[in-house]
């Protein structure tokens, strides 16, 4: 493994598989018969390397539903999935679980730190999961609060800082394994107006290195930053294309 910086891991490598996403006729139901719930309903969607892409949808939509397939949370009814051009279907639980490790970046509205924890255990931990060294993942999670401009709060507990500054230590978390995707929900939902902007400044400058991120959003202007929106109604993907 690489540092996590701008030029590491999944941001602008050329590899075979040019879509880090490709989902076919994906639906997921919940329940049978007549109380059946058809939460997506046959969905395409392709996501090429270093794309950002949002997915707008209101409560209800399918947009969360779509969000826990893309990150191998949850199992579709139907439809494929490859994810780096390998299909997640046939992977067990234990292999899901190393792909999520190392593929996937997570960033979550409400943050999902650790209380009594430091800035920079806290972005260790997926690299405590993925039993690398102590030495490589103290210098691979620093790297990653300078990427962020957090490196003056390592050991600062999330009481000790901002909302917008402990999304900012949620996104280093997501980038210290170099992962093929940035996988965001919601990630300003909980912020105010100045966090906001810094976050999705944020998201600007990764993208602009060649990260590939995908953001669920109900927002918009937040929807806006990015460089393809998709909608989600009802269960169904419509491609609305480049915002403005």
């Amino acid at each position: 493994m690489t540092s996590p910086d701008e030029s590491g891991p999944g941001a602008g490598q050329t590899l075979a598989v040019e879509h880090v996403i490709d989902v076919r006729g994906l639906s997921k139901v919940y329940g049978e018969g007549d109380t059946a719930v058809h939460a997506l309903r046959d969905v395409d969607l392709t996501v090429r390397r270093g794309e950002y892409v949002a997915v707008i949808g209101q409560s209800g939509s399918g947009k969360s539903t779509l969000l826990n397939m893309l990150g191998c949370l949850d199992a579709p009814s139907s439809g494929r999935y490859l994810l780096e051009g390998l299909d997640v279907a046939y992977l067990d639980e234990r292999q899901q679980a190393v792909l999520r490790n190392r593929q996937i970046g997570f960033i979550f509205q409400a943050f999902n730190l650790i209380p009594r924890t430091n800035a920079l255990a806290q972005v260790e931990l997926p690299l405590v999961y993925a039993g690398v060294g102590r030495r490589v993942r103290r210098e691979r999670a620093e790297a990653a609060l300078a990427l962020v401009g957090l490196s003056e709060r390592a050991d600062h507990r999330p009481n000790q800082l901002s909302g917008g500054q402990q999304q900012r230590v949620a996104v280093a978390r997501a980038l210290v394994t170099g992962p093929a995707l940035l996988l965001a929900d919601e990630p300003t939902g909980n912020l105010d107006s100045t966090s906001t902007g810094d976050v999705l400044a944020l998201f600007d400058r990764l993208h602009a290195a060649g990260r590939t991120i995908v953001l669920i959003t109900h927002d918009d202007e937040v929807a806006a930053r990015a460089e393809r929106v998709v909608v989600v109604t009802d269960g169904r993907l419509h491609e609305v294309g480049v915002p403005g």
